[in-house]
């Protein structure tokens, strides 16, 4: 199988001490090509650091999480601007809003999310959205700035049926993880899988997080890692009634026409 995982947290720091071995045993995966998630400004710019670093095969996002949103200033417009101008990075993100948490006040999450926005549609580039808790006023600016936005997906999709089918209506990509391999909260993922568009589908990990449940032996760590976007896709083809490697190409295709990927 050759894969691209589009959500992989590669700068997090659980894998400050091993990053060259987590991306070989990627690669013997069949995860040859992966998107580094920016979370702020310094991230996105580490981001863009250690893709240039560990490549090829390495691209990353540039954006303000709705975590980071409080840390928004008068400056981030203008330099992550000049990120989005890298050819390393593909996408505008992670952004969005999380009304779940609030480690960002809601207002500020939704200035700073506007923004992003704003700037997407200037440099024409996709969205790598993220949303929990906040589905309509999410749903509202997209609506808003639908017309000047160049597609985008919706990371780590949990939702409901009728959110999917709100962001499919609005032509996004899904992003589906080892969520799905949860028998406790993913069992509803199974069902809606099959109401997205194989030409909609996308597959990741957000390493270092949602480690499948489904891993057999058990890995003593609960840190999830690139490698296992191969498991992942394993367990998801029989739901789709499609074999791994199929599932693996129509992926594959749709990541590189939503980031402009070169070398599929």
């Amino acid at each position: 199988m050759e894969l691209v995982d589009i959500g992989v947290n590669l700068t997090d720091k659980a894998f400050a001490n091993d990053l060259d071995q987590v991306l070989v045993e990627a690669r013997q995966a069949g995860v040859n090509q992966l998107i580094v998630t920016g979370t702020n400004l310094q991230e996105s710019r580490q981001a863009v650091a250690l893709c240039r670093q560990h490549g090829p095969g390495l691209w990353c996002t540039a954006g303000v999480h709705p975590h980071n949103a409080k840390e928004w200033s008068d400056r981030h417009y203008q330099a992550l601007k000049a990120l989005l101008e890298d050819p390393l990075v593909v996408a505008m993100g992670e952004t969005g809003l999380d009304f779940n948490r609030n480690f960002s006040p809601p207002q500020q999450q939704l200035f700073a999310f506007e923004e992003q926005l704003k700037l997407a549609a200037e440099t024409g580039m996709p969205l790598f959205l993220h949303e929990r808790d906040a589905h309509e006023a999410q749903l509202k600016l997209l609506q808003q700035y639908r017309s000047q936005l160049h597609g985008g997906v919706i990371h780590c999709f949990t939702g409901s049926a009728e959110e999917l089918d709100h962001y499919l209506e609005l032509d996004l990509y899904v992003g589906i993880t080892g969520w799905i391999c949860d028998e406790r909260r993913g069992l509803h993922l199974q069902e809606l899988i099959h109401r997205i568009p194989p030409q909609r589908l996308l597959l990741e990990t957000d390493s270092p997080y949602l480690l499948p449940r489904t891993l057999r032996p058990k890995p003593k760590s609960r840190r999830n890692e690139p490698r296992h976007l191969a498991h992942i896709t394993e367990q998801i083809a029989p739901m789709l009634g499609t074999d791994p490697t199929s599932l693996a190409a129509q992926t594959t295709r749709n990541a590189a026409t939503l980031f402009k990927l070169e070398n599929p």
